[in-house]
């Protein structure tokens, strides 16, 4: 290891590069354009992944809605077009018979799919709202976030049937003057009066709720507008680690057998998978990211190969030199790590100038982005990927390297010494 912190092996070496600069620099770039490549990529797929992160953190991975609509094919007696209701009885059914269902939460609603808002008043102020009838498993799968003082539906509600309700950021900013805590006050929703217990706060990333929408328990709304066992759809959420697409295609197979539907019919309930859109997401991040790694490599590789071909010249254009050095007493060993050293320091060189050149086009992406619309966030390398890209080269240099090495050890200095 002395040879390392040796004053005189550095001056050759630095010697050696600056009597063919431009060659080097022109091979060194090669290196460094591969590992800017594997950080800017692996970067740019990170931002994509975060953003995407941050926009489903609110709702579940692997979370979709389930509702009916009309038969396409007769069955079973019945005509095609018949109009399908789901019910409550068809949750517990889909609870028992699917494994892997974690949490299924019915809603019903007005303002939604074509029916008409809700008129809403609290003294002078009024506004046309959506109104949702849930329970408290729905937080489950889609997060609320209430502001200080306030709460969402509870169970007790649920079991009281209370008139009790939670309403939306901009519902507040519409019905209730500002600075005025709504908590406890009293809005008519149409033409019954109910006690507001909270306040949404609009969810960055997805939401299935606007800002605009209200929420009382289940069952009074079941209660006061005789809906009956009838829901409007049910929000359903699979286990992390279940296949989103087969649980979907599981639970309309399931409801088709149910309510009598032809097995074919593809029609009769629709659905929306935010699992399976979450998933081809994380895919298209995970194969940019393995693009980066194959191109990064390919061309780090290139680049190396690029130094090992310098320094073959190198070694030929300093024969001489080389067999004076083993002249004098130097030993194989020491003219071998002399230029190994070279071709690590050369790689080493180049790929910290490429992590630094890529680090500052991901934090220029960053300050370009950090306003968008569309999904990206903090475009970063994990520091581990970046420590196993410099190990790469380290060991690529010092295999490449071994090629001139070798071809000086064997130079014998009686020949060298003749050579011209």
């Amino acid at each position: 290891m002395r040879f390392i912190f040796d004053r005189n092996t550095w001056q050759e070496i630095f010697g050696s590069i600056s009597k063919n600069k431009t060659r080097t620099i022109i091979t060194v770039i090669g290196v460094l354009w591969g590992i800017f490549i594997y950080i800017a990529l692996s970067g740019a797929a990170k931002g994509l992944d975060n953003g995407f992160d941050k926009v489903f953190k609110t709702v579940a991975i692997n979370s979709m809605f389930v509702w009916g609509q009309s038969t396409s094919m007769p069955y079973d007696g019945y005509k095609t077009g018949r109009q399908m209701q789901l019910k409550l009885d068809d949750v517990e059914t889909l609870k028992n018979r699917i494994p892997e269902v974690q949490y299924i939460a019915p809603r019903i609603s007005q303002g939604q799919f074509g029916n008409e808002p809700v008129y809403t008043v609290r003294g002078q102020k009024s506004g046309s709202y959506t109104l949702n009838g849930d329970y408290p498993i729905y937080t489950k799968i889609a997060t609320k976030k209430i502001f200080d003082g306030g709460r969402f539906i509870n169970q007790e509600d649920i079991d009281q049937a209370r008139k009790v309700i939670v309403i939306g950021e901009r519902v507040e900013q519409e019905l209730f003057d500002k600075g005025e805590n709504p908590v406890g006050a009293y809005i008519r929703v149409g033409s019954i009066y109910f006690q507001v217990i909270g306040v949404t706060k609009l969810a960055e990333g997805v939401s299935f709720d606007s800002d605009s929408a209200m929420f009382i328990p289940f069952t009074t709304y079941r209660k006061l507008y005789n809906s009956g066992d009838n829901i409007g759809y049910m929000c359903i959420a699979a286990y992390d680690d279940a296949d989103a697409v087969q649980v979907e295609k599981d639970i309309k197979a399931l409801l088709r057998n149910i309510h009598r539907v032809d097995p074919k019919d593809e029609r009769a309930f629709g659905s929306a998978n935010l699992g399976e859109i979450f998933n081809r997401t994380m895919g298209f991040a995970d194969g940019l990211t393995f693009m980066s790694l194959v191109v990064g490599i390919a061309t780090i590789l290139a680049g190396v190969i690029g130094i090992g071909n310098i320094l073959l010249i190198s070694v030929k254009e300093r024969t001489k030199e080389l067999g004076v050095r083993r002249a004098l007493g130097a030993t194989p060993g020491e003219v071998r790590n002399q230029i190994i050293l070279e071709s690590v320091f050369l790689t080493v060189i180049a790929g910290i100038l490429g992590i630094i050149l890529g680090a500052g086009v991901l934090a220029l992406i960053n300050t370009l982005t950090k306003d968008a619309d569309f999904p990206y966030t903090n475009p970063t390398v994990p520091i581990p990927y970046v420590l196993g890209a410099l190990v790469i080269m380290v060991v690529l240099g010092t295999l490449i390297g071994l090629i001139p090495a070798q071809r000086a050890v064997s130079i014998r200095p009686i020949e060298a010494l003749r050579e011209e």
